[in-house]
C-alpha cells in the first residue's frame, strides 16, 4: 500500500495498518519464494525443499507479527488471515513430511497452488483497509 492510502485511514487504524504492512513484508516474499519453484523456458526453477523452507520460515515470522493489527474494524479479515497462515503452514509441513512425487510441471503447479490458496484472505484484508480509508474521506 502507498503512504497516501495510509494517510487516508482514520488515525486509530494507522498503527494497525502499519502492523498489517509488516506482516505482508513476510507473506509476500514467502509466496514469491514458493512460486520460484516453477520452471521457465530459461530457468529450471528453485528446488522445492529450499523454497518450502523459506516459505515456512517467513510465514512463521508473519504469524508472530499478526497480533498488532487485530482491531475491531478488520477483525473478520484478521481472523481469516490468521487461519490462512496456520493452514498454509500445516499444508507445507504435510508436503515436506510426505515428500510425494509430484510428477512434473502440473504436479508442481498443483502443490504451489495448494500452499498459496490459504493466504488469499490477505487480499481481502488489503481491500478492507482501503475501504476504511475511502470511508474516512467522506
Amino acid at each position: 500500500m502507498s503512504l497516501r492510502r495510509r494517510r487516508e485511514l482514520p488515525a486509530d487504524l494507522r498503527q494497525a495498518h502499519d502492523a498489517f504492512t509488516a506482516v505482508l513484508a513476510e507473506v509476500e516474499p514467502a509466496k514469491a519464494a514458493l512460486t520460484e519453484v516453477m520452471p521457465t523456458t530459461r530457468l529450471p526453477g528453485r528446488s522445492l525443499p529450499d523454497a518450502l523452507a523459506e516459505f515456512e520460515a517467513r510465514l512463521g515470522r508473519a504469524k508472530q507479527e499478526m497480533r498488532p493489527w487485530r482491531v475491531a474494524a478488520v477483525e473478520e479479515a484478521w481472523l481469516a488471515c490468521d487461519s490462512g497462515i496456520d493452514e498454509a503452514l500445516e499444508r507445507a509441513e504435510r508436503l515436506r513430511a510426505s515428500a510425494p512425487e509430484l510428477g512434473g510441471f502440473e504436479g508442481l503447479l498443483w502443490a504451489v497452488g495448494e500452499l498459496l490458496a490459504p493466504l488469499e484472505p490477505f487480499e481481502e484484508a488489503d481491500r478492507r483497509f482501503r475501504a476504511l480509508g475511502r470511508r474516512s474521506r467522506r
